[in-house]
């Protein structure tokens, strides 16, 4: 077992295994290893069985993906991928588990609205909350001066969690994503070092294409099962012109219209492809056999591609990239655009949406009212020593990002359906 996890590190440097705050360990665990039992163990891990996926935990529907489960959803295929690429599983694992750890309640309408809060104090951005998460807010290591480091995990796993390199300011045109806040910069330069500008390692590009599956395949399965896509009418194509130009308009410029069709046309000649939904156990095990074979699909073609662009060079780190197909992301953001038309942009949901939003936004009003009274110990510390309004509101956000949902939710009928004294 030990020879087998040595092997894994074949490839990495002492630097990529380096700890911002140096650590001697007995035991045969791996630096890497290591780094995925912390974020197991970790609050914020567990906290994402009560956040958001597509579907909300408050919403009644109490069998669909929340981020936990979804977590280890995308953790599984990486480290398929990681195996196939001779990347190390462990490295991959990790950062698949941890790469919705800064997510806030409600998912991205939740993030949406704390962007908004902080619009002119930093921003909102759940992938810079992740980093700032673990490298900062869940306590594991402190340095001698009594500054916390997070969980103090290795360079190549922070460099693998880390999935937009940049910061708000250097966010490509048209993007509102990036992947650190200002008061990181300490820590993002340092798992940075010798790393080309902007550019993500291949075990982030194993996570992030990890997540483009998971997310795809999955929601798409939760939406049938909860009844927001009804196959039948997906088969009938009826709306399907319009059904396209709602994908084609959420995909952004990636595909035309023509792209998109041609893959809903792959997708739908699948022998797998659900044609209705009734919920019986053939129906459910249909859907389950059509996921596996798209997850399959996708995975294999892009492993295929990786390994045949690379021509024979190893990939770890920044020997190479992620190859996937322009047919593979297609399909892929079909599936997305299906669920966006159906749940995220359907008309009924929208004032579910804008309730949530608008619960955050209060809620975080009131906090900052309240000061440090109504935050949570280490949270009400971190606000003392805040040395401006930029670092006091940044404390406000770790805080509600920290929320659960259903926390959220208690936290403001406590905090705004009574006033403040």
């Amino acid at each position: 077992m030990v020879a087998e996890s040595v092997s894994q590190q074949s490839g990495y440097s002492a630097h990529d295994k380096e700890r911002f705050l140096s650590e001697t360990h007995s035991g045969s665990r791996t630096d890497f290893a290591r780094d995925r039992a912390r974020v197991i163990h970790s609050s914020a891990w567990r906290r994402l069985a009560a956040k958001t996926q597509v579907l909300s935990p408050t919403a009644g529907v109490d069998f669909a993906r929340n981020r936990l489960t979804h977590s280890l959803e995308v953790a599984q295929i990486g480290r398929e991928l990681a195996r196939s690429l001779n990347l190390d599983q462990d490295v991959v694992d990790t950062a698949c588990l941890a790469h919705d750890l800064g997510h806030p309640p409600f998912g991205h309408n939740g993030e949406r609205a704390l962007n908004a809060w902080a619009e002119d104090y930093g921003g909102f951005e759940g992938n810079a909350q992740t980093l700032r998460i673990l490298t900062r807010l869940e306590p594991k290591r402190f340095t001698p001066d009594g500054h916390t480091i997070g969980l103090n995990l290795t360079r190549a796993t922070l460099d693998a969690s880390t999935k937009y390199p940049w910061s708000r300011a250097e966010s490509p045109e048209g993007s509102s994503k990036f992947g650190y806040f200002e008061d990181d910069h300490e820590i993002f330069q340092w798992l940075r070092v010798g790393a080309p500008p902007r550019k993500k390692c291949v075990e982030a590009q194993a996570m992030d294409l990890s997540d483009d599956i998971a997310y795809s395949v999955h929601d798409f399965e939760d939406a049938v099962v909860g009844e927001f896509i009804d196959p039948e009418i997906l088969t009938a194509r009826s709306g399907h012109d319009t059904l396209i130009r709602v994908v084609a308009e959420w995909a952004g410029n990636d595909f035309s219209e023509d792209e998109l069709g041609a893959a809903f046309e792959r997708l739908e000649m699948m022998d797998t492809w659900l044609t209705s939904w009734q919920g019986t156990r053939q129906n459910q095990a249909q859907l389950k056999n059509f996921t596996s074979d798209l997850i399959g699909r996708f995975a294999r073609a892009a492993i295929h591609a990786t390994l045949e662009a690379a021509e024979g060079e190893p990939l770890v780190r920044y020997g190479a990239d992620v190859v996937v197909p322009h047919e593979v992301r297609a399909e892929i953001a079909v599936l997305k655009g299906i669920v966006a038309a159906f749940v995220m942009a359907s008309g009924h949901r929208q004032p579910t949406y804008r309730k949530q939003r608008e619960l955050l936004l209060e809620l975080a009003d009131a906090l900052w009212l309240a000061g440090d009274r109504e935050l949570d110990p280490a949270c009400a510390e971190d606000y003392r020593l805040a040395t401006d309004e930029t670092s006091a509101r940044r404390v406000i956000i770790d805080q509600i990002a920290s929320l659960t949902d259903q926390t959220a939710i208690a936290w403001h009928r406590r905090l705004c359906d009574v006033p403040l004294v």
